[in-house]
């Protein structure tokens, strides 16, 4: 059985997931103090601090990834926070963001922590999930554009642009199902969603709930792909991420609907979603998503790459506005 093997490889970089639900009495002098640290050291990534804990996904060369688990470990309040780790030839992140956040996850109501579900491991999940029976659901906690490119089998895939609305899902679930005797398993790609989730779910009356710690991430590195189908879709450059090696495309292309599993941002700057594409169709639809697209007005250079599109500089916009760009 195939795993993620973090030391494989001549990689110079490594890529964090983390996360701690802890009370943070100062959010922003903690902001600044990441900052700070960052300031001389070779890491990009995204890092958001409230006063509900931090979550965040980052790239450092190896020596500044070491420098800041052992850093953010000598901490009391994160010493015991697991860090996931994968090796990679480059920085996943173009720049390093730490911001404060009301909500850890945007989710617009009031939870509970003390009703989050029972974590349980990689090992026990696989097992309760070739043990389970009718009255098991298995949940997908992420966006439906996550769930497309990769999901456990037979997961229950909540069709939701935004999990602002999981709160109406949860209660149509209790509608349709009875939750004294529903056994609820969930999952999300690093945890985190899921300790506001099945706080939700408890809250609804579900009393049996169980998340898979340290959400596919963890599975990944210790399962690989048993169970799984497709590949795990990340909010870093990499987009989507085999669990093990030879896993074949779920979703298909938009355009010629063959199977494909990489993800392109929409070439039209004014509608920027993420499709999926085969190189050829991509090729033809100048980068865009539909016709629509294709002709209209702001029309970014068809992308050679599968990297999200960066924000423009002041310069680019200007040479797009005159028309002096260039569509390969």
């Amino acid at each position: 059985m195939g795993r993620w093997d973090i030391n494989s490889g001549l990689m110079d970089y490594q890529v964090l997931a983390y996360y701690c639900i802890v009370a943070i009495e100062d959010p922003q002098g903690e902001v600044a103090r990441h900052k700070e640290f960052f300031s001389t050291r070779d890491f990009k990534g995204r890092i958001y601090i409230s006063e509900q804990g931090i979550n965040g996904q980052a790239s450092g060369s190896k020596e500044a990834a070491e420098e800041y688990i052992a850093w953010m470990q000598s901490d009391p309040r994160f010493q015991k926070m697991p860090f996931k780790i994968h090796a990679a030839p480059e920085h996943a992140f173009p720049k390093m963001t730490v911001k404060y956040r009301k909500q850890l996850v945007a989710i617009d109501c009031d939870v509970d922590f003390s009703k989050r579900a029972e974590h349980i491991s990689p090992q026990v999940w696989r097992q309760m999930l070739e043990a389970r029976g009718q009255e098991t659901v298995v949940i997908d906690v992420r966006n439906n554009y996550e769930s497309k490119v990769g999901h456990f089998e037979g997961a229950d895939l909540p069709d939701l642009e935004t999990f602002r609305k999981f709160p109406e899902y949860a209660k149509q679930l209790k509608q349709a199902r009875d939750p004294a005797k529903t056994t609820v398993m969930m999952y999300c790609t690093g945890g985190i969603r899921c300790e506001f989730y099945s706080a939700l779910m408890k809250q609804e009356g579900f009393d049996k709930v169980y998340q898979l710690d340290g959400g596919v991430i963890n599975y990944g590195l210790q399962e690989g792909g048993e169970h799984w189908r497709g590949k795990l879709f990340v909010f870093d450059d990499r987009l989507a991420v085999p669990l093990n090696e030879g896993s074949e495309p779920i979703s298909h292309c938009v355009h010629c609907g063959c199977p494909n599993d990489v993800y392109y941002n929409c070439a039209n700057m004014d509608c920027n979603e993420l499709f999926l594409s085969c190189e050829t169709c991509l090729k033809q639809h100048l980068g865009c998503c539909c016709n629509d697209c294709k002709s209209a007005e702001r029309v970014r250079p068809c992308q050679e790459n599968a990297k999200p599109f960066r924000k423009w500089s002041h310069e680019e916009k200007i040479a797009l506005k005159n028309g002096t760009h260039l569509q390969s």
